[in-house]
């Protein structure tokens, strides 16, 4: 089940031993923020497997609030219901609030979400975790559909030149197959159902310098050979040039943000791929268009 979020939900993807049937919930925009108790049980019916990717990653407290929270509760019911016992729900690292966070394990940090959005889907963890779910909690998203991150480094590129803190920034990236690979390897192949909280993200993170460059190789960001900037003075140039990307949007990219991501692939018997940079050129066409690019 699918709603809004900054990368479209993933479609199940990876080696199969026999065919899969899949349904899927998707909101159509400005329709209600969840279906009838009725139609979630149909959806439920008979499956093996839930995937509850839905969130709202934008939007007032109410709304936040019905799909992220009440929504949630909703879709848990449907499947206590139905006897699906294996539950894969998509949280995000967003709910730790306010970084720097370098190498930290599940919750190793206190959640302090700063936003309704975060707010409300940790609520969303709690109802899915009682559930029995597998939690996983992404923190950026690369790849075809990616409308945060690389837009926002382009716009970043222009409003704050240089080298964020010398570039050697760590982040935890994964791309969008890879999470797709893990999302599918719990739901259908995983040698044991797995429960509990889990980062998701590649294993090994990115240097911040090395996407930038990444991404200036494939003609999608201009090189960014400025002078090594500390975070003061990305605060100080960000400020003076008005635009979309916010502090703390900022703050993701230009300090560390490096959440551990092992245990994840391990359970799941999933290899964790060649990493996001490597998945970036097969991206390339989509953030052309999407940057306007030709």
């Amino acid at each position: 089940m699918g709603l809004t979020s900054a990368v479209p939900p993933p479609p199940l993807y990876g080696p199969r031993t026999g065919p899969v049937r899949t349904r899927c919930g998707l909101r159509a925009s400005g329709s209600p923020a969840w279906a009838p108790r009725s139609a979630l049980t149909e959806l439920c019916s008979g499956a093996g497997a839930l995937l509850h990717l839905a969130s709202l990653v934008g939007g007032g407290a109410e709304e936040c609030a019905a799909v992220n929270d009440r929504g949630t509760v909703a879709v848990m019911a449907a499947a206590a219901r139905a006897g699906t016992d294996r539950i894969v729900h998509l949280s995000t690292t967003a709910v730790y609030g306010e970084g720097p966070h370098t190498g930290v394990g599940v919750d190793e940090v206190l959640a302090a979400p700063l936003s309704e959005a975060s707010r409300t889907r940790l609520l969303g963890e709690g109802h899915a975790l009682a559930a029995g779910a597998v939690v996983l909690r992404p923190a950026l998203v690369t790849g075809t559909g990616d409308r945060w991150v690389v837009p926002g480094l382009a716009e970043l590129a222009r409003r704050v030149p240089g080298r964020w803190a010398g570039g050697d920034v760590r982040i935890s990236l994964v791309d969008r197959t890879d999470l797709a690979r893990l999302i599918t390897a719990l739901a259908l192949d995983a040698p044991a159902p797995v429960a509990g909280v889990h980062h998701a993200a590649h294993p090994e993170p990115v240097r911040s310098g090395d996407l930038l460059d990444a991404l200036a190789g494939l003609g999608l960001l201009p090189a960014l050979d400025g002078p090594a900037l500390s975070w003061e003075e990305c605060r100080r140039l960000l400020a003076a040039r008005p635009g979309t990307v916010s502090e703390r949007q900022l703050a993701m990219i230009a300090r560390d943000h490096w959440y551990r991501s092992d245990d994840v692939w391990r359970l799941a018997a999933c290899p964790p791929g060649p990493g996001p940079l490597a998945r970036l050129a097969g991206a390339a066409p989509w953030y052309r268009a999407a940057l306007g690019l030709g």
